[in-house]
């Protein structure tokens, strides 16, 4: 007889499914300003508690507190408030467009807007974003033009990719922001790849590297920290842990077994972790994360706590795997309402400038998308020529005469 029982299949569970009351018991928030702030060349060794708790910098009161509460200049604070307002509105009317049939897809980032808007504010130009599909605050805190990102998302005849892309995989060098992969976790490697040509260039300019919580289980994440552990190049690698990857939950991904920030330091990486629905915080640990790239002190590793608000894309229905009211008990609250409260606190905003603020900037975005409409929806701009240029720098002889059979 055996001395042992049948082998067990561990398979984790997330702490509610639909019918359950909302548990995130999981999560421990400390106060805000009770986390420590090392000088900018700390030791990896000396922080690796910083992984597993949690930099928080605005309390209940509206108050930027703590070691983290650096002064940040009014124009950027109030700049952030409205490019957050900017890409809430901007991600309802391109939800209603494809609920109308305009577009064929969609995702929205609601509930973390703070994450990519803080960060880019504190970038500077010329720098390199290598995002997923849930980053589009990044281009719309910039001057982006709001026309042209609509025009891709209707896939119409002033695509500027043609159609090549899926709606919301936009692309703009000029504004630090590398062509979207449709297959998540390629952009990371890509980021370590191009900081690290900075650097061999003698460039001052560095890489920032997104991804989710669900894909830091592919095998690029990885192969990205090896290289940023050995190489040590200029730059910042986000993960964004809003609690879901598409229909599973962070467990299914091993944050259950450990932070996403406490990955770095198996490679020797600094590494924070940040709510990521504080804009205070996020811009201030973003602007220690970027000196220690600039200072030609390497990587360092980003985990955002956030949560998603929002179905995956238009194509989910996020009711069938998690408790309905979920995103109402998140405990870390809005960004946007957090970032308002805080500007009030100070004096520099007020309710009503929110609301008019709110008004201007749907106003804008639904001016916009009248013009790219103007231009086509799905299905009325690329043509059967798109699909054979810009592939190769001379058209190869099979290429040609499937071209011309198809008279294009």
């Amino acid at each position: 007889m055996s001395d042992y029982g049948p082998l067990k299949f561990y398979v984790p569970e997330p702490a509610g499914r639909p019918g359950d009351e909302p548990d995130f018991s999981y999560l421990k928030v400390p106060k805000a300003g009770a986390v420590r702030k090392p000088d900018v060349d700390v030791d990896p060794k000396e922080i690796k508690d910083l992984a597993t708790t949690m930099i928080r910098v605005l309390n209940r009161d509206g108050e930027a507190v703590g070691e983290w509460a650096d002064p940040i200049e009014d124009g950027v604070v109030l700049h952030g408030l409205k490019s957050m307002i900017r890409t809430r509105a901007f991600d309802e009317r391109m939800m209603t467009l494809q609920r109308q049939g305009k577009t064929s897809f969609y995702m929205k980032c609601t509930g973390e807007e703070a994450i990519t808007v803080g960060q880019q504010l504190a970038l500077s130009p010329g720098d390199m974003n290598f995002p997923t599909y849930r980053q589009q605050g990044l281009l719309l805190c910039q001057d982006y033009p709001l026309v042209k990102m609509i025009c891709q998302i209707l896939s119409n005849a002033k695509d500027p990719l043609h159609g090549r892309q899926l709606p919301i995989l936009y692309s703009s060098k000029e504004h630090g922001f590398f062509t979207i992969s449709g297959n998540l976790g390629t952009q990371y490697v890509h980021a370590v790849g191009w900081a690290m040509a900075s650097a061999i260039k003698g460039d001052t300019k560095i890489a920032t590297a997104w991804i989710g919580d669900g894909s830091t289980a592919e095998n690029d994440f990885h192969a990205a920290l090896v290289n940023a552990s050995v190489y040590k190049p200029p730059v910042v690698l986000n993960v964004v842990n809003n609690q879901w990857a598409i229909s599973s939950f962070q467990g299914l991904a091993g944050g259950d077994s450990a932070t996403f920030a406490e990955r770095a330091h198996g490679f020797g990486i600094p590494s924070l972790r940040v709510d990521g629905n504080d804009f205070i915080a996020v811009y201030n640990v973003s602007r220690w994360a970027v000196e220690r790239a600039r200072r030609n002190l390497g990587p360092t590793m980003i985990e955002w706590v956030t949560y998603r608000v929002a179905p995956h894309s238009t194509s989910d229905d996020p009711s069938r795997y998690r408790p309905r009211k979920e995103s109402d008990a998140w405990p870390l609250g809005d960004p946007v309402l957090r970032l308002k409260n805080h500007l009030i606190k100070a004096g520099q905003w007020s309710e009503e400038r929110h609301v008019q603020a709110e008004a201007e900037y749907e106003e804008e975005v639904r001016a916009a998308t009248k013009e790219a409409e103007s231009f086509g929806v799905m299905g009325q701009g690329s043509t059967a020529r798109d699909i054979f240029e810009d592939v190769y720098k001379e058209m190869p002889p099979h290429l040609r005469e499937q071209r011309q059979k198809l008279g294009v």
